[in-house]
């Protein structure tokens, strides 16, 4: 049993090619935010229901790993990836970058907002839909960009809560999932979101009028990770999943397939479908201080619910 963020498309393919290499393997799986399976694993903590955590940044695993809802297991590829995010209870397998989307039948490219404080402008006000930061890890990690910057530049975290506030004014609304912020921006209900370039790819393929542009001056790139829960029914099937799911073969599936930005860094070059070299030039990676939004981040998300959240329009 895994537990998810990473969405239909992606979990249905890799389920039924592992189930092809290990036929004695039934893979099923749940999909949800990563914020959501911490909390389920927590809920679940004396009765175990998953096998794999996979999906998530790398400061969501270290608060499964505070709470004893992982154990260690070092996969076959561990060397094989590139990154920061090591651990022995995680390790990172995809590299999943934010970027600034739009509605491409409505707003050209050259128009859209071209880095981060362009998706201020008045312009936008009432077209921006978010999916909702406290069920998402990609939205904590966009957020904790911001707050992070605010932090190293000014000492403290109001900068970047003030320039939260103001994106809460332009939103219109925070969708409870991902599909509802597709569906909305394709019907133009909002013009403008923030989200990572795997699904927004993914929704190009499906024919949805979806682009995105990297943000000038640098965007998060989530080193999206995997883990075997602690108290597993099914721990050799998860080890095994797991192994898969780093493999070559897994690897370069998922990244022709799904649009998954590997993180291995020895695949061959002539394997690696085109996509992913025109996405290493354009974009720009920021730099993050992962320890600190780990330590900080759940108290900076939990202000922002309480106290920024519906603010910024009054």
């Amino acid at each position: 049993m895994l537990y998810s963020p990473h969405g239909r498309d992606q979990l249905v393919l890799l389920e039924q090619d592992f189930e092809r290499l290990r036929p004695d393997i039934d893979v099923r799986w749940l999909d949800m935010g990563s914020q959501e399976i911490l909390d389920r694993l927590r809920f679940e903590r004396v009765n175990p229901q998953a096998d794999v955590w996979f999906g998530g940044p790398a400061t969501i695993f270290d608060r499964g790993i505070e709470d004893s809802l992982l154990i260690p297991y070092r996969p076959a590829w561990a060397e094989r990836m590139g990154g920061s995010a090591r651990s022995s209870y995680y390790y990172p397998v995809y590299r999943t970058p934010a970027v600034i989307a739009y509605n491409s039948r409505a707003v050209p490219q050259s128009a859209a907002p071209q880095d981060w404080d362009e998706v201020l402008d008045e312009r936008w006000r009432d077209k921006v839909i978010i999916r909702d930061p406290m069920a998402s890890g990609t939205m904590r990690a966009i957020w904790g960009l911001i707050l992070v910057r605010s932090v190293q530049q000014t000492g403290d975290t109001a900068r970047g809560m003030a320039w939260l506030r103001r994106l809460d004014g332009q939103t219109k609304t925070y969708t409870i999932n991902p599909a509802l912020l597709y569906e909305k921006l394709a019907r133009q209900e909002g013009l403008v979101s923030l989200w990572d370039l795997q699904d927004i790819l993914i929704s190009q393929a499906k024919g949805l009028p979806l682009g995105y542009v990297f943000p000038r001056s640098g965007t998060v790139v989530i080193e999206d990770a995997i883990a075997l829960v602690r108290g597993a029914r099914h721990s050799e099937a998860a080890r095994a999943f797991i192994d898969y799911v780093g493999s070559p073969k897994a690897q370069l599936l998922a990244a022709r397939e799904v649009f998954r930005l590997p993180a291995r860094t020895d695949l061959p070059v002539d394997s690696v479908p085109g996509w992913v070299a025109e996405v290493e030039r354009e974009m720009v990676v920021a730099k993050m201080d992962w320890d600190m939004l780990s330590r900080q981040g759940p108290a900076w998300m939990s202000y922002w619910d309480q106290h920024v959240r519906g603010t910024g329009k009054r």
